[in-house]
């Protein structure tokens, strides 16, 4: 906490490029809205790229480590007046700052009433925040879960706050191995978000162990530290800004391989959907499912699009029609 707000006062203050979060280009109406965030919200986010899901008109949405609130903001645009958006962060700094300009972004926004919330509070705890069981659609996470000591718990809480067919959303930095106690315990590699670095393969399994499908990588790039004194601190390991995406696939959901169809009809992606880095499905031309492409997916991803917000979106059918091209969630 004395890092971020104290040590740190902006973007700049940052000594390399881990919180540069791994990114897709972005839609048109998600670059709109972040030009009605205001200046200070802005000035007060750390460097991060933005992590933002799609299809989220009427969604319910937990941001874990919200900052200023600039992802927040922009957002409650994208979710509309009917949706709801939660931040919570543990620098009462930060929350602060985010709470301070609630009525101005409303005004901006036209809506009659607040559709964003911030708490002061834990990842780790988000029950000690009031937060219940199965409330929301979505989670995101933008470069925070490697601040967190205990990153089982935040996912543990994280799978409990979403409703079944939820989605996190999350980028995040990670090791090429388990890091040694020096690596941990530096204060500027912590603050930088590379000293809390998960290994990679640990992601996975405590995903697993939690009850989420199968990380489904969406980006990926390499972190450069630029600082000889840092370089030589962490030694041979290696570190990449990552975004995955898990899902809360109700028991039961789809128990085979299928082939979907896209309808198109996602705002900002009606021509094509990248799923994640193995999936991309080209939309239907006028919102109709007969008119995209067939694109075969294993179970885990027909199970995916069939129990989530995308259900929807999809035509979803049994069988496939090449067994061989499925690359696999993962």
């Amino acid at each position: 906490q004395d890092y971020y707000g104290k040590e740190l006062q902006k973007s700049q203050d940052l000594k390399t490029n881990a919180c540069v979060t791994s990114a897709r280009p972005l839609p048109k109406v998600v670059r709109d809205a972040l030009e009605h965030v205001h200046e200070e919200v802005v000035a007060r986010y750390y460097g991060c790229g933005l992590v933002i899901p799609e299809c989220l008109s009427s969604c319910w949405i937990l941001d874990l480590g919200s900052g200023s609130g600039r992802d927040c903001y922009l957002l409650s645009q994208l979710v509309g007046e009917q949706g709801h958006v939660t931040g919570i962060d543990m620098t009462e700094g930060q929350v602060e700052v985010a709470k301070k300009h609630i009525a101005y972004h409303m005004d901006k926004f036209g809506y009659r009433k607040p559709n964003v919330e911030f708490l002061h509070g834990y990842m780790e705890k988000l029950g000690d925040a009031g937060l219940a069981d199965e409330s929301y659609d979505i989670v995101i996470s933008n470069c925070v879960i490697n601040l967190a000591p205990d990153k089982r718990a935040v996912l543990r809480e994280a799978f409990r706050v979403l409703k079944p067919g939820g989605e996190m959303y999350f980028s995040d930095v990670y090791a090429s191995q388990r890091l040694s106690e020096t690596v941990r315990k530096h204060r500027v590699l912590w603050g930088e978000c590379l000293a809390g670095a998960l290994y990679w393969r640990d992601l996975y399994s405590i995903a697993e162990e939690v009850g989420f499908s199968p990380p489904c990588l969406v980006t990926a790039s390499p972190i450069t530290i630029g600082n000889k004194e840092l370089e030589g601190i962490v030694g041979d390991c290696r570190f990449v800004s990552a975004t995955f995406r898990l899902f809360k696939v109700p028991g039961g959901s789809w128990a085979g391989p299928g082939q979907v169809i896209y309808n198109g009809g996602i705002v900002g992606h009606e021509r094509e959907l990248v799923f994640d880095a193995n999936f991309t499905f080209k939309g239907g031309m006028l919102g109709l499912p007969r008119e995209g492409e067939v694109v075969d997916v294993d179970a885990e991803m027909a199970a995916i699009l069939q129990s989530s917000r995308f259900a929807e979106e999809f035509l979803i059918r049994a069988g496939r029609a090449n067994p061989a091209a499925l690359p696999g969630c993962c």
